[in-house]
């Protein structure tokens, strides 16, 4: 069972839990008031790094197949 606790298949869903988290609260920073630029920057800065694990767990989970 604690294996489970640290697949890489529970790994994937806990960065795009957290991708997600940080597009809503990015959303909500832009829209709502003058939005804080360099805390706004570190937030996108950070979904984009969330965003490049993502695809690397992804490849390594399923990687392409061969032409």
């Amino acid at each position: 069972m604690d294996d489970n606790l640290h697949s890489p298949q529970r790994r994937l869903i806990e960065l795009r839990m957290e991708h997600a988290d940080l597009d809503s609260l990015i959303d909500q920073s832009s829209g709502e008031r003058p939005a804080d630029d360099l805390a706004l920057r570190r937030l996108k800065k950070r979904r984009l790094v969330l965003r490049d694990q993502i695809t690397r767990l992804e490849l390594q989970l399923e990687p392409p197949e061969p032409a």
